[in-house]
């Protein structure tokens, strides 16, 4: 028994946005045509634009206007205020994929699900909030190398104190969230070719902002899990949507939550 859930927006009682409204809207924004696009999505060009009239009766402004002229002989363009509903969109869905993915992790047990529940408020400044299963504990002195296993097969080693692992009441099999700021994960194009103290997960980029000299890129980890990554423009530059890529991230700025 798996938990899953779908994710809309509704505006006065009525469906505003869903995934395939989106995905019309963003393929109007790639053809530049309603007709195009409504093909694409083998649907007739009437019932893309009753989607289309039914978003802009209840958007706060239009979502789509028309061009003329030039060497295509006009069509259709997004407005800004589309762009922005997509944006918003897609950041609402990853956010309920997330808190879905939480209650996944319950699977049958009503019991194991009222204790994800109890802690699925957590909240911290940091971007990456994973969750996770404890597998194993090696302690050593002052310290305990934790093993944890994320959604999808992924995997991460954390270093904390070992009285932090007896002040948490850690144990293998426990439930746990692995938490890393943006900051601490550096995004490589390839595997590094020497051995290295750091996680290597890789993955494919979905994902990535600009904003003056910084760039925030989201890594979709093969096991499916999202990592967002705060790095400098210039290294941003030498990657594109789609592209393989590795995250690196020291097992000293995992943080362990409960």
């Amino acid at each position: 028994m798996k938990i899953d859930g779908r994710f809309w927006l509704t505006k006065e009682g009525q469906s505003f946005l869903g995934a395939g409204r989106i995905e019309l809207l963003e393929r109007i924004d790639a053809t530049g045509s309603i007709n195009a696009a409504a093909k694409e999505m083998k649907m007739s060009y009437k019932a893309a634009w009753e989607r289309i009239n039914g978003m802009n009766a209840l958007a706060d402004h239009p979502l789509i206007e028309r061009t003329t002229g030039g060497k295509g002989g006009g069509g259709t363009k997004l407005t800004p205020y589309a762009h922005e509903l997509i944006s918003t969109f897609h950041r609402l869905n990853e956010l309920h994929r997330q808190f879905i993915d939480r209650f996944s992790e319950a699977g049958d047990d009503p019991e194991r699900l009222a204790r994800i529940l109890s802690r699925t408020f957590l909240t911290t400044s940091a971007r990456n909030q994973l969750p996770a299963v404890l597998k194993e504990i090696h302690l050593s002195g002052l310290h305990a190398t934790l093993t944890l296993a994320l959604q999808g097969g992924d995997t991460l080693r954390s270093t904390i104190t070992a009285k932090s692992v007896d002040n948490m009441g850690l144990s293998a099999g426990c439930d746990a969230y692995a938490i890393i700021k943006s900051s601490d994960i550096d995004i490589i194009p390839a595997q590094p070719s020497s051995k290295t103290t750091d996680n290597v997960l890789s993955g494919t980029i979905e994902s990535i902002e600009y904003s003056g000299d910084n760039s925030e890129i989201a890594l979709r980890l093969d096991g499916g899990t999202l990592l967002i990554a705060l790095e400098k423009q210039d290294t941003a530059n030498s990657f594109s949507i789609g592209s393989p890529a590795y995250a690196l991230i020291s097992p000293l700025h995992i943080i362990i939550g409960l």
